[in-house]
């Protein structure tokens, strides 16, 4: 294998003997921290029975089956793989009324902190029970909201705000043939297996952070210099100089025992068929789109889906709950909910195709179709970008240019240290004072050392990679003033 370079020195293309060759997003400094292994999985995806396209962004580092930080476009087939096991992990952002100089003081920081911890629990197993200031609800409204998605009921009975649902990339997911009821009938059936057993415990988690790379940030917003970026920005209701906050998270567990139980149906059907896997790989099992298989791994996308889409509006309700603790006039608007592990029925180059974002984000331009209607119609769509901490995160908007990634882009930085050489290699006592130094306050006695910002790429040459390819341009610029995180394993 090996990577040839194009006119724009941000695309190269991944050419082998006998495949159709990928296109790769990254300047030079980018390309360095593309491994063997990673490129290989590139490859076997491309290979893999129904892959029309596999694009390579800049974050992108070794996952299930294909690489995290990749498109896959198949017209035939959905691939469990390039969503992994955190079903639809997203990233939102809410923008406060509150300017930066009312958070300068740290004892005022830590006092949101307090806040935000009695409300979002995180980490591994942990849920509403967890914390005494929680959101109190049911198991039948659990149960409603994996099933029907943030719809207007859902929405009232878990306290949020259901205008915010007008600002989500999708607030709704349905079964395979377009209907709620596909899922009732599907969660009833996944009721009766052994596997889901702890379904009462996983629907205690709505309202939670997970571990690993999962974070809630507080912000402040810098938008571009530009004309066209306030614009914008006006558009998106990002304010100049105001605290926002910023979420990653998905569907915790589960989305997690979902996702686990597909790939080992998957798995056990290429066994008894006699079908090899592509590339060797037994994580890019796939389905045929149609049959039973695939409906099932739609469904049970959906209802992982769902979980993230209300998981995500019920944290931003009790981070606004909690900051009204500390300033009891504040406002908030919603600025976006986005994911980058999903599956998409979209419309690209005059054909429907099943898109596959590994973490990957979507990128649609002003005056896509999708977004008629919408308000980002002129626009395009907010992109939130997670850097890291240090390094800052970004809003960017999506171009013409990223018609040739199906329309899609990074969903973050990339890490460039797995999480067992990060804890190996990486000095605590430097990682707490570079935070201490640039006067970010955390909620962790010790920052984890596998989320340090040395385990991530560097988060400008990314951002550069994407400009230059012409994909997106940036809005904003967010600079975290605290972290909420959590040491456990990831849920991804």
């Amino acid at each position: 294998m090996q990577l040839i370079p194009t006119d724009n020195p941000a695309i190269s293309k991944l050419v082998t003997d006998n495949l159709p060759p990928i296109p790769v997003i990254g300047n030079e400094a980018i390309r360095a921290t593309f491994d063997d292994k990673t490129m290989q999985q590139a490859i076997n995806a491309r290979g893999a029975v129904g892959v029309s396209d596999v694009i390579l962004n800049p974050d992108a580092h070794c996952g299930y089956g294909a690489p995290i930080g990749c498109v896959m476009v198949s017209p035939t087939h959905v691939f469990p793989g390039p969503v992994g096991v955190d079903i639809k992990c997203s990233m939102s952002l809410l923008q406060f009324d509150l300017p930066a100089d009312e958070i300068r003081d740290r004892t005022v920081r830590r006092a949101l902190i307090n806040a935000i911890c009695e409300r979002t629990p995180t980490g591994y197993g942990r849920s509403q029970r967890n914390v005494k200031k929680g959101r109190k609800y049911t198991l039948p409204l659990a149960r409603k909201a994996v099933v029907e998605g943030a719809s207007e009921e859902v929405c009232e009975q878990f306290g949020i705000p259901f205008e915010w649902t007008q600002r989500c990339e999708d607030s709704v997911h349905y079964g395979h043939d377009n209907t709620s009821e596909a899922l009732d009938k599907r969660l009833d059936q996944i009721l009766g297996e052994r596997y889901m057993a702890n379904f009462v415990e996983k629907m205690t988690q709505f309202g939670s952070y997970g571990g690993g790379n999962h974070f809630g940030e507080c912000e402040v917003v810098e938008v571009g210099e530009s004309e066209r970026a306030r614009q914008i920005a006006s558009v998106f209701g990002l304010k100049d100089g105001h605290v926002a906050f910023l979420s990653h998270c998905g569907s915790r567990g589960f989305g997690n025992v979902l996702a686990t139980e597909q790939f080992k149906i998957l798995q056990r059907q290429f066994r008894e068929w006699g079908t090899p896997f592509p590339g060797g790989d037994r994580e890019l099992v796939y389905a045929p789109f149609g049959t039973k298989e695939a409906k099932a791994y739609l469904d049970d996308m959906a209802l992982g889906a769902n979980f993230a889409t209300v998981n995500h509006l019920l944290i931003n309700s009790l981070v606004l709950e909690a900051f009204r603790e500390v300033f009891p006039d504040v406002r908030a608007n919603f600025v976006y909910f986005i994911s980058h592990n999903i599956v998409r029925r979209e419309t690209w180059r005059d054909r429907l195709v099943m898109v596959h974002r590994k973490g990957a984000t979507r990128a649609f331009p002003a005056g896509h179709h999708a977004l008629r209607g919408t308000p980002f119609e002129t626009t395009g769509h907010p992109i939130l970008l997670p850097g890291n901490p240090r390094g800052g995160s970004a809003v960017m908007v999506g171009l013409e240019g990223a018609e040739m990634s199906a329309y899609s882009i990074n969903h973050g930085a990339g890490r460039v240290m797995g999480r067992r050489n990060a804890i190996k290699t990486l000095d605590q006592k430097t990682v707490d004072s570079e935070m201490e130094t640039d006067d970010i306050l955390t909620n962790c006695r010790r920052y984890p050392l596998d989320e340090a910002p040395a385990a991530y790429k560097n988060f400008d040459d990314v951002l550069e990679s994407v400009k230059q390819a012409g994909l997106a341009e940036e809005v904003a610029k967010l600079k975290a003033r605290f972290v909420i995180k959590d040491g456990d394993n990831a849920d991804d």
